[in-house]
Formats: structure tokens, C-alpha cells, sequence
């Protein structure tokens, strides 16, 4: 519920990608969109897979060839993206739009978790938005094996795509169009708006308690650990 809450907040905008993808070029237009998502497009990439989602569930588009456009609108946009963080390296962050969605401390956090964990953060980046751009221009900067970035993209690109448009699909058999689904949301406003407050409290306070912690035991273990300058009696 918290997913359909946040990617369907603005009815309209969704209904106006909906008409496109309804009509004769709308494998064209789920290509393009998410293509351009990976190109700083402000528009997550989940949303046209949602919706592509609720047009094969509508019959107005076919499963295989939706699925097959929508990975090949994912994977262009990241090849993109990978060959512009190999050719520009941390000067990405001054390319028009792209620069603006990442930074360099971001990329040096992807870039540490590469050597930690090497192909893994290509496949796992790849499920989460937050780091999904970051990880492939930072596979680009520090130039990652293509063709192992390649596949395990490929790979988590079908399964993220096919999630979110399987998404899409129970969404439109168990909500109906996109005013129900709006209609049924605004139900839970509150609730959702309580229980995310109630978790971002609850884990900066964990937090807060972790720093404590540490900076007692820090204390602790200096204070045992400090020679004793008392003046000797001989």
C-alpha cells in the first residue's frame, strides 16, 4: 500500500502516461520513458512499469513484447549511463541533469561497497532507486568489467521489471482504474503518513542510542586505557 501510495499520489500524471501507453505506439513510449528515467528523467522507472503493468492487464498491450521493450528501455539507459561515468569519470556531477541527481561522496560510497562486494552491488543496487543511478555511473568511473556489468544488470533488470509490472497488473484486478486506486489510497493517507513518521523516528532514535553507546564504551576503554601521571614517591 505504501508503494501504490507514493507512485500514484499524482492521479493525473498517471492517467496521461496511461493514454500514451494505451495507444498504438505504447511499447514506444514505455521504451522511451524508461530510457530516459536513466537519463535523469525526474520520473522513477517504476512508475512506467507500473503502468505498462496495467495496460497488459487491460489488454491493450501483450505481456511479452511490453516486458521485452520495457528491459531493453532499462538496460540502454544504464549502457548510457555506464559509458558516460567511464568517459567523463567524477566529472559527471558537472553533466547537465545527470550531474544533479548524483554527487561525489555518493559515488565514493558505491565505490566502496564494489570493493567489498564487487559484482553484487550490480545486481542488488540495481532493485533499490535510491542508489540504482549512482551504482551504474560509478561501474563506469571506476571501470567495472562490461560484460560482467552487463549481466548481473540484465538479470536484476528483469526481475525488478517483471515485479513492478506484476505490481501493476494485481493493482488493476484488485483496484480497478486509476481514480479507484486514488479513491483507495486516500483511505490510508493517514495511517501511511503515521506508521512512516513512527519508523524514521524509531530509527534515528536507534541511531542516537548507537552513537551513545559507542562514544560510552570509547570513554570507558580510554579511561582504562590512560597511563598514570602521578609523580613517583622515590
Amino acid at each position: 500500500m505504501l508503494a501504490l501510495f507514493t507512485l500514484f499520489r499524482n492521479v493525473h500524471v498517471m492517467q496521461t502516461i496511461q493514454e500514451w501507453m494505451g495507444t498504438d505506439a505504447g511499447y514506444a513510449v514505455l521504451f522511451g520513458l524508461l530510457l530516459s528515467c536513466g537519463m535523469g528523467l525526474p520520473l522513477p522507472e517504476d512508475i512506467p512499469l507500473l503502468l505498462g503493468g496495467f495496460c497488459v492487464a487491460d489488454g491493450k498491450m501483450n505481456l511479452a513484447l511490453a516486458a521485452m521493450f520495457a528491459w531493453c528501455g532499462i538496460i540502454g539507459g544504464d549502457c548510457i549511463l555506464y559509458y558516460l561515468g567511464r568517459r567523463f569519470g567524477l566529472n559527471i556531477t558537472k553533466v547537465p541533469v545527470i550531474g544533479h541527481h548524483i554527487n561525489k561522496d555518493r559515488i565514493g560510497w558505491v565505490h566502496e561497497q564494489f570493493e567489498k562486494y564487487g559484482l553484487w552491488v550490480v545486481a542488488v543496487g540495481r532493485l533499490f532507486a535510491g542508489i540504482r543511478g549512482a551504482m551504474v555511473l560509478t561501474a563506469g568511473t571506476i571501470r567495472f568489467n562490461f560484460i560482467k556489468f552487463l549481466i548481473a544488470d540484465g538479470f536484476a533488470a528483469v526481475v525488478s521489471g517483471g515485479l513492478f509490472m506484476a505490481l501493476g497488473m494485481y493493482a488493476r484486478h484488485r483496484f480497478g482504474n486509476l481514480k479507484e486506486i486514488e479513491e483507495s489510497v486516500a483511505k490510508y493517507k493517514r495511517i501511511v503518513t503515521v506508521v512512516v513518521f513512527a519508523v524514521v523516528i524509531a530509527y534515528a532514535g536507534w541511531q542516537w542510542w548507537k552513537a551513545a553507546r559507542k562514544k560510552k564504551k570509547q570513554e570507558l576503554q580510554q579511561k582504562f586505557e590512560e597511563p598514570n601521571l602521578e609523580p613517583s614517591n622515590e
